[in-house]
């Protein structure tokens, strides 16, 4: 059957083995990376209850509103059902597994066989790798990078993250040190760039927020330019002016030192260099740059005044500073004003958190030889793609791969994306749905979802205890999709790159005698053949994976991780487990409490002196000349942007009520904001000279969109804001297509970017505002008509 380029939109199909009934299903929430343990009824294929887990160890019954929406995540039209081929002309043709997967192989082959004759470092490329919640294909997905002898990966924490894991890097010893919270313990939560009361970002956060507000003892500082939900419960709100961070920040901490506010004691026992930065941020001139930030002088008192009387004070940031101007350096002042005043490793205050299995790795400033930029926790900037494929240069990317990821929708310059994709030789999407990705690619695959699948997310950031869930299927996978593992295990077998079945089967034996007993036996395979190295995780599912129970061979990896971690870290892991077992026993123990804890369970509990055991230096490192040298360069004259062409600050990818991100693809899943609507300020709108919802056009350097305007005097003067979520292109219910939303990448500048993560600055782009053309108007109000009909049949 042929499928138009726009992908399949036949209606869903129950899969045999459902299970149905009114009895609840333990599960989690994959929205955002708090994963909170959920409960839910099952109608054939639709979720039709949905609650809060009151068993789950970390949530403890506590859910917000997005995860009633989840029904819409595996039901929708753009669901995928069979792997696809693209066509000449652009359609999509169904082929078979063993089909398709011999001509991918075939394919890599000859690339990476190409890519030894001209000496070169592998042109294969890894994007994505697991999204919200979605993490069992991650490994196994490297793992065939590594077999491309490519280094290459992207994926959505860099993005978003990097700069903050550099940061980490230089301070603690590690990219794999990962800040974390102790809010519940804290009498003042310090709030940078985020909005915990819709974004969440920390486990129960309404309900700590509630808390605060009602306890005197308690305090909330927020620095935001808008006065969010949370912010409007602080006691002290800094309303800086977008891309100030850095200025307010340097000039918070400069008064802090003035006041004596260090905490002398834990700075010589812990840390080095404090003199160096001190002699710093003495020399910033305080009074100028909080100006600068437009903020008043006696509010940024009465905030370090908060800070000097908190016992146990927290640091809680997000993207609002981490993909804003100075973005980098932002991350490393939010680390100094907890580390200088020493609230860190103690309850309520900042710590560093422990591993089952690593999300990212630890780069050693390896760097691409095209763009310059360096590998942070083993990714390159996404920023960076498209150059890294659209350039003379040899040694450039021919072959992409994309799993669990979007970028022609999610990566800055949609156009230069989509002609990047074209421009591969070859390109592979493996996800649940039809994306604007998958609509390139020379073959999609059809991948099971959350929901269909043994299922696990490696966001356990949580100190001193930590938590891991393993989810069991709920669902049949729908279709001849196949979960992650299964897929990158035949085409491993394809391209030739497994042992002989004989010697899988040794192993095998081995593991159902004694499971513990396969480990050195692996170990001594790949040590054989340095080449199986690359390929452990799918080793791993063909044979220890065969004797796990109940179908669960995808969480072999893990499997092996537990090992990892009893060695590592006993101590912790014999609390979690109350148990005083050791070595291969206690790894096979803590893996069989996850396995067999419907709601997750505690891997490791530390004591707070354990804290310093996960530093990877000897002490923590405060002077990191790279960033006290951006400092220095800091200038409030050159800095401030009175840009008459474009003179608004956009948001590009606010949180809002009812938008989660692009695992929700059908528009009628929000409750609020069906449209996407650019938020602003009633005296902006009527400067623009459009009615409040009137259509406004958004231009930036490189492209322009139109959305709805809706009045939020919350923001800022000259700040403006577009929700993340939206322009996806998907069913209009009458077999054609339609876009949802604005599609926020058409104008997002890819060199705007931080010099040193290469993270965007999308916290704080600068637009220009004009009332929408009326061929614009007419067009986009032909779309949404449709997207709302489609909603209301829904």
């Amino acid at each position: 059957m042929e499928i138009g380029m726009a992908g399949p939109t036949d209606g869903l199909v129950a899969a045999p083995g459902a299970k149905d009934g009114p009895e609840w299903h333990k599960t989690a929430c994959g929205l955002c990376y708090m994963n909170c343990g959920l409960e839910v009824q099952i109608d054939g294929r639709a979720l039709t209850k949905i609650r809060g887990d009151k068993s789950h160890p970390k949530s403890e019954g506590y859910a917000c509103q997005k995860a009633q929406r989840l029904t819409w995540y595996g039901d929708h039209a753009d669901r995928l059902r069979m792997p696809l081929r693209r066509q000449p002309d652009g359609t999509y043709v169904e082929i078979e597994w063993d089909t398709a997967l011999t001509e991918i192989a075939e394919r890599l082959i000859a690339i990476r066989e190409a890519d030894a004759a001209a000496g070169r470092p592998g042109s294969f490329a890894y994007v994505g790798g697991g999204g919200q919640g979605n993490h069992s294909g991650g490994g196994y997905g490297t793992a065939l990078m590594r077999w491309m002898r490519s280094t290459r990966s992207f994926n959505a924490l860099s993005q978003e993250k990097t700069g903050d894991f550099w940061v980490n890097g230089h301070m603690f010893g590690a990219q794999t040190c990962h800040t974390a919270e102790d809010i519940e313990d804290s009498d003042l939560l310090v709030v940078l760039g985020c909005n915990p009361w819709l974004a969440h970002g920390f486990n129960r956060a309404r309900n700590t927020l509630n808390q605060i507000k009602t306890n005197p003892d308690r305090k909330l500082l927020v620095l935001d330019p808008r006065r969010t939900e949370t912010a409007a419960i602080a006691d002290v709100h800094l309303a800086l002016r977008p891309g100030t961070d850095a200025y307010l920040l340097s000039a918070i901490l400069a008064l802090v030192l003035e006041r004596g506010g260090q905490d002398d004691a834990f700075l010589a026992e812990h840390t080095t260099g404090f003199e160096t930065v001190a002699a710093v941020l003495r020399a910033v001139p305080v009074d100028e740059w909080i100006h600068h930030a437009e903020v008043e002088r006696e509010d940024v008192d009465r905030a370090v005044d908060l800070i000097l009387a908190s016992q146990r004070m927290v640091v809680r940031a997000e993207l609002g500073i981490q993909q804003g101007r100075n973005s980098t350096l932002n991350s490393y002042l939010e680390k100094l004003l907890f580390l200088l005043t020493g609230n860190f490793g103690r309850p309520g205050t900042n710590g560093l958190h422990s591993w089952l299995v690593p999300l990212w790795v630890n780069s050693q400033g390896e760097r691409s030889e095209i763009t310059g930029f360096e590998y942070i926790a083993g990714l390159l900037p996404t920023n960076t793609l498209v150059e890294e494929i659209v350039t003379d240069h040899p040694n450039r990317i021919r072959a992409l791969w994309i799993e669990s990821s979007n970028p022609a929708n999610t990566y800055t310059d949609t156009v230069a994306v989509e002609q990047a994709i074209l421009d591969t030789e070859l390109s592979v999407v493996v996800d649940v749905a039809f994306t604007e990705s998958a609509a390139l690619a020379d073959y999609v695959l059809p991948a099971a979802t959350q929901i269909e699948k043994y299922e696990f997310t490696l966001f356990n950031w949580e100190w001193p205890t930590n938590y891991f869930h393993i989810r069991r299927p709920l669902l049949e996978p729908l279709g001849d999709s196949l979960p992650e593992p299964e897929i990158y295990a035949r085409l491993f077998e394809a391209l030739g790159a497994m042992p002989a079945d004989e010697e899988l089967a040794e192993i095998v034996e081995v593991a159902e005698h004694d499971r513990a007993a396969a480990l050195p036996r692996l170990g001594a395979m790949m040590r054989a053949d340095p080449d199986l190295a690359a390929v452990a995780p799918v080793l791993l599912y063909r044979t220890v994976g065969k004797v796990l129970p109940d179908g669960s061979a995808a969480v072999a990896p893990v499997w092996a991780g537990c090992h990892r971690a009893a060695m590592t870290m006993p101590r912790p892991i014999q609390r979690a487990l109350n148990t005083s077992v050791e070595g291969p026993v206690l790894g096979e123990l803590l893996f069989d409490t996850i396995l067999e804890s419907a709601s997750g369970a505690a891997f490791s509990q530390h004591e707070y002196q354990e804290i310093w055991e996960l530093v990877r230096h000897d002490r923590v490192h405060l002077v990191v000349p790279e960033m006290l040298e951006w400092i220095g360069r800091l200038d409030a004259d050159s800095d401030r942007r009175d840009d008459l062409e474009y003179p608004f600050s956009l948001i590009n990818g606010q949180r809002r009520s009812h938008n989660a991100n692009q695992i929700l693809r059908p528009p009628a899943w929000r409750k609020t904001d069906p449209e996407g609507a650019l938020r602003i300020r009633t005296d902006d709108l009527a400067c623009v000279g459009v009615e409040p919802g009137g259509w406004v056009a958004v231009v930036t350097r490189i492209g322009r969109l139109v959305a709805r305007a809706e009045i939020d005097d919350s923001l800022r003067s000259g700040q403006v804001a577009l929700p993340h979520g939206f322009g996806m292109v998907v069913s209009d219910g009458h077999g054609g297509r339609v876009l949802n939303g604005p599609r926020i990448n058409l104008i997002t500048d890819a060199l705007d970017r931080d010099p040193i993560a290469g993270t965007p600055h999308h916290k704080d782009m600068p637009v220009r505002l004009e009332a929408a053309t009326p061929a614009e108007v007419s067009e986009n109000e032909a779309a949404s008509e449709v997207v709302l009909t489609l909603a209301g049949k829904r």
